[in-house]
């Protein structure tokens, strides 16, 4: 196998998450990233530092891009209109990329700088969105971390087939985001 001429951090990063997408992120290993790329493995070290600093380069790169599809699906609007948006556009990222989605949760180093100032964007696109509710600090981050977990279970679902039914997903999505944020809302109103 000839070293492939031309590779660079991009292009190694961007067929590692396709690998991760197609074969699963714990199917990633130098030894399939470097046959998919077709060099040797020892030649991936010029642009990572092993597996953990590949797995650090991915998670980075998923919360980067979720946050980028987020804040686009959020543009303009606040409230239950940018939260409904923003949950079919976490849902979408996940379909689309469930390898480098899972890289999220596997940083060796989820304390990195990069990867937390990543992760805080997306942070405070949800808090901004939830403003309207007038929740405290304390209630809006437990809201974030409720509608993040709601997205991730309803994508987590989805994804095993467990939606069979003849009963379209995105309307039963709609409804879950809608019966939450109503709950905001009434918290908001009892406090």
């Amino acid at each position: 196998m000839s070293p492939r001429q031309g590779l660079d951090r991009g292009m190694l990063l961007n067929a590692a998450a396709q690998l991760a997408d197609s074969d699963g992120f714990h199917a990633l290993t130098l030894a399939a990233l470097a046959q998919r790329l077709d060099v040797r493995s020892p030649s991936l070290y010029n642009h990572i530092s092993g597996l953990p600093g590949l797995r650090q380069e991915l998670a980075l790169m998923s919360v980067e891009q979720l946050g980028q599809a987020l804040t686009v699906a959020a543009a303009g609007r606040v409230g239950s209109e940018a939260i409904q948006d923003i949950a079919t556009a976490y849902i979408d990222f996940v379909r689309q990329h469930p390898g480098l989605y899972e890289a999220s949760f596997h940083a060796p180093d989820r304390d990195e700088p990069q990867l937390a100032a990543a992760s805080t964007v997306a942070l405070q696109l949800l808090l901004d969105s939830l403003q309207p509710y007038g929740l405290s600090e304390a209630d809006a981050l437990h809201a974030v971390r409720g509608l993040r977990s709601l997205c991730h279970g309803f994508a987590s679902i989805g994804a095993q087939g467990g939606f069979a039914m003849n009963f379209e997903p995105s309307a039963s999505l709609h409804f879950t985001i809608s019966s939450f944020l109503d709950g905001l809302k009434q918290r908001s109103k009892d406090s």
